[in-house]
């Protein structure tokens, strides 16, 4: 295991380097906060963190009552797919299905050495994806039973097989909170299995509920880019109360 903390005398924000994973943690102030885990296409999260603050009145939401912790420098279309798939287009990159092992990594290494920095010991783990890392924060439930709750932003719920694997296989640890959002225009689209985002997404969230769990679903505006930041603080902010 690697670890690379730079100095950072200015900020209580840490950033450090985790077998090859960029680490961007926002510690709360109060001890023993919920610590949620954001897995990030690129960047550290700073643009999800402004649009909380920007909703806390409106959510009862604040950055004060948990830990952050954002990865990113993911190998994106292997650490976030659960299985092998082809190219969803000519030219494009397959999937390569190496979420097993990328959540080995997140639980028994970049875990631990986040909770090294917080204050107290976090009183529950969350975990949080937008696109393929909303596949993946509903995969992890099924993987190991490290998370308490889970909010998939406009995920890749289209992903095949995964609609039937999470309805013949039970997570590890049923959580208390499930969030799942969708752009209104997000099945809009000529790839015949992303097509399937919206029936998925909506099926999977009736299919939680049966099971006793809270779920909230919620249509956002325009297609998969449209608001990625907004779209992941009002998950994160729905799993946080």
């Amino acid at each position: 295991m690697e670890i690379k903390v730079p100095e950072d005398g200015s900020s209580c924000i840490k950033k450090f380097d985790v077998s090859g994973k960029d680490i961007t943690l926002y510690p709360s102030a109060n001890p023993d906060c919920p610590l949620i885990v954001l897995n990030s296409h690129s960047g550290d999260g700073s643009g999800v963190v402004e649009k909380l603050l920007k909703m806390t009145d409106a959510a009862g939401f604040c950055r004060s009552k948990i830990n952050l912790l954002v990865v990113s420098g993911l190998d994106w279309n292997r650490d976030m797919t659960p299985w092998p798939c082809p190219p969803l287009y000519k030219d494009g990159e397959s999937f390569a299905g190496g979420a097993d092992e990328y959540l080995e990594l997140l639980i028994s290494e970049i875990i631990p050495c986040a909770k090294a920095y917080v204050s107290g010991e976090p009183s529950k783990i969350y975990i949080a994806g937008y696109s393929l890392a909303g596949l993946f924060a509903i995969y992890a439930m099924y993987g190991c039973d490290a998370f308490d709750r889970a909010a998939s932003m406009s995920g890749s719920l289209w992903f095949p097989g995964f609609r039937e694997f999470a309805e013949s296989h039970d997570m590890k640890k049923k959580p208390g909170r499930i969030y799942l959002s969708l752009g209104d225009k997000e099945a809009r689209t000529r790839q015949p299995l992303m097509q399937k985002v919206e029936e998925n997404t909506k099926t999977l969230a009736e299919y939680y509920r049966r099971q006793g769990i809270d779920v909230k679903f919620e249509m956002n505006p325009g297609n998969h880019f449209r608001d990625v930041d907004v779209r992941c603080a009002k998950g994160i902010a729905a799993i946080s109360d």
